[in-house]
């Protein structure tokens, strides 16, 4: 259907009538897109009203505004990172705003040289356009991966299934472009509200991207379904589909600020959700001149990073509060940026597999020390370094190959004591990895009911057992046959004549291995083909579950499957020596359950292989220059702290300025001795 809308007070540059066209998302209901240039649907007319974040006047006067619209609350801006603040807002339902709602804004300063836009990347392997562009991540874990500081979820995607392995490719819509390349070319009149940054972060607003606009000299872009705000006015359909959660970015009149904000929704009681006209008033209040809607429900995750670089969520996404996880996203927008200035900055930590250096600046001269652990309990302590200096520089020394550490550092003069927030850091391994068995390892299998059977135990007489049979084992039932990228096809399952000869819901598997050689710093990394979730038992103790509720039994369903629907790509995990108390040199025993996600899903797959990561011992060698009446020693590897004593058999003290080659030294009188200790 085609409508015509007349723009009204709106600057003459734009003053012009435009076509809307208008799609169904929902049986019966429908949201608005332009056909063409900016789009004017009935909106916020009142709210004429500029709002200022950084005026305190201005503020009460919007306020004031607002309560005869029933009221609605901008809290104040928080600093979180240098160019980034967090605002959390409230209202009293009425008016313009007649659904409760809590709403979470992050105010980024464009002009700020340290912050950086990135978006979601195009997928490392086999990138097709429109088909597997990028590889989805829950924004949490975006964050993560991407070491960044702040994050939300942005362009609509295909969706087959919310919840799916980190990396399951997906399709964008819209233009999305990550530091200068094009993940995902604008498809068409729908998803055309883009944002464009240059490489300064210079933004320009595309309210209909179609036909496509030249991206020369765009470095990151994103798009959403339609317009929002432009030039300070609401431009929202009164009529969208429902109150939902929303997602939506908008721009400050100056070009200044990139406001992103999220709605939660779909949680009665504190959060009902918003119709776009209420996004878009939000947008106004936060103080956006222009802003679009981007994906929601859901989808709407708005994280931060805490001081240890874990994700922090900052709103409550209804997909969480429904299942207790984020949602796997398509798209995202994460920013970099530093942190705060304090009296301690510039904090920098350098791992090794077994020690760590740790560098700082203070703001005035301060004696220094590390606390640090496997906890935020921190427990040990690398020494105070009682001389007062700027600079600071502490070596960790005897910690554990790839382990996480908490640390916070501690400064005191003479006028305060001062810590820092807790952060984390893991140390390094340096390994071999070594093959236990591959993905065609022969398993014993079966489809009995097991509940109530100590079936994982080593014990256990599996004679009746069908097997032993190599990997991969596989039913598919589906009309269309089995899928061909699902490989290798090695034994074939039964299916279960009392479910109409579909799969049966679960499957059990068990084979032995031998490891004799397994020492501490070692671990087991488990590379599988399975769908559709699982459950692993070593010598009876269970030590992982992949998309699997808590508590199982034979009739239980898999939470979720793999990739697109089929196993597709690989399930990898690590499990550490230390979580491996079962493990017995010669007779191990690995079973593992493999259950449907459907009573009337077609395809159960399952195969895996095995490999033993194991440290590798590392060598240093010490060297020595003697010119100038300076010694100076130097060394090949980092982890090694240099060392001296007057004897052999002496005392041996960690040499100052010892952690890092090379050190000079001027000698003094008799013998001295040096060595390298980890």
């Amino acid at each position: 259907m085609n409508h015509s809308r007349n723009i009204q007070e709106r600057p003459s540059s734009v003053a012009r009538e435009w076509q809307v066209r208008c799609s169904g998302k929902r049986p019966g209901l429908s949201r608005c897109f332009p056909a063409g240039g900016l789009l004017r649907v009935d909106g916020l007319q009142a709210a004429s009203t500029r709002f200022s974040a950084g005026t305190f006047f201005i503020l009460m006067v919007l306020l004031t505004t607002m309560a005869a619209r029933g009221a609605a609350t901008v809290g104040p801006w928080i600093p979180k990172f240098k160019g980034i603040d967090f605002s959390i807002c409230t209202n009293t339902p009425g008016g313009e705003f007649p659904h409760r709602q809590a709403v979470y804004a992050l105010r980024v300063d464009l002009t700020d040289p340290d912050i950086h836009l990135f978006a979601t990347p195009r997928r490392a392997n086999n990138y097709q356009p429109g088909i597997s562009e990028i590889g989805a991540l829950t924004v949490s874990d975006f964050l993560r991966t991407n070491h960044l500081q702040a994050a939300i979820n942005a362009n609509f995607f295909s969706q087959p299934n919310y919840y799916l392995a980190p990396g399951t490719p997906m399709d964008l819509y819209g233009l999305e472009i990550s530091e200068g390349v094009v993940v995902s070319a604008q498809d068409g009149r729908q998803h055309a509200a883009s944002l464009f940054f240059d490489p300064e972060n210079k933004p320009t607003v595309v309210f209909t991207n179609w036909p496509a606009k030249s991206v020369e000299g765009v470095f990151t872009a994103v798009s959403g379904d339609l317009p929002l705000v432009v030039a300070g006015k609401s431009v929202a359909s009164r009529t969208s589909f429902d109150a939902a959660p929303r997602t939506a970015f908008g721009i400050s009149q100056d070009r200044r600020f990139l406001y992103l904000v999220a709605i939660d929704g779909r949680q009665p009681g504190y959060s009902d959700g918003a119709y776009d006209y209420e996004t878009a008033g939000w947008l106004l209040l936060l103080g956006a001149y222009d802003g679009v809607n981007m994906d929601g429900g859901g989808s709407t995750t708005m994280v931060i990073e805490g001081s240890t670089g874990a994700p922090v969520r900052l709103n409550r996404s209804s997909a969480v509060a429904d299942s207790g996880r984020e949602r796997t996203v398509g798209s995202h927008l994460g920013i970099f940026a530093k942190p705060l200035p304090g009296f301690i900055n510039d904090i920098v930590v350098a791992p090794d597999d077994t020690s760590a250096q740790i560098s700082w600046v203070t703001l005035q001269p301060a004696s220094a020390e590390v606390q640090y652990g496997l906890s935020t309990n921190f427990g040990s302590s690398s020494g105070v370094q009682t001389a007062l200096g700027t600079n600071h520089q502490i070596q960790l020394i005897g910690l554990t190959p790839a382990t996480g550490y908490y640390f916070r550092i501690g400064a005191s003069n003479s006028a305060q004591q001062v810590f820092s927030p807790p952060f984390y850091f893991t140390t390094t391994n340096y390994v071999t990895t070594n093959g236990v068995f591959e993905i065609t390892n022969s398993w014993v299998y079966t489809a009995m009911n097991l509940d109530g059977v100590d079936w994982t135990s080593r014990t256990y007489d599996d004679s009746a057992w069908s097997g032993p049979g190599p990997g991969l084992f596989w039913i598919d039932t589906r009309t269309a046959g089995p899928n061909e990228a699902v490989q290798p096809k090695n034994t074939e399952l039964l299916s279960d004549p009392a479910n109409d000869g579909f799969p049966y819901v679960t499957y059990y598997f068990r084979t032995r291995f031998a490891l004799p050689n397994f020492v501490a710093g070692s671990s087991l990394a488990f590379s599988a083909y399975i769908d559709d979730g699982a459950i692993f038992y070593l010598n009876g103790t269970e030590i992982y579950r992949l998309r699997m509720p808590a508590s199982a039994s034979n009739n239980t369903l898999a939470t979720a499957y793999p990739c697109e629907g089929d196993a597709t790509c690989l399930d990898e995990f690590t499990i550490p020596y230390e979580s491996l108390k079962t493990l017995a040199g010669s007779d191990n025993l690995l079973a593992v359950e493999v259950h449907n996600y459907n009573l009337r899903s077609g395809d159960v797959t399952f195969g895996m292989d095995l490999k033993q990561i194991e440290p590798l011992p590392r060598e240093a060698t010490l060297s020595f220059q003697y010119s100038g009446g300076a010694l100076t020693l130097s060394w090949t590897a980092a982890g090694f702290v240099l060392q001296s004593a007057d004897s052999i058999s002496g005392q041996w003290m960690n040499a100052e300025s010892g952690s890092q080659s090379p050190v000079t030294i001027q000698p003094a009188a008799g013998s001295r001795f040096f060595r390298l200790s980890r």
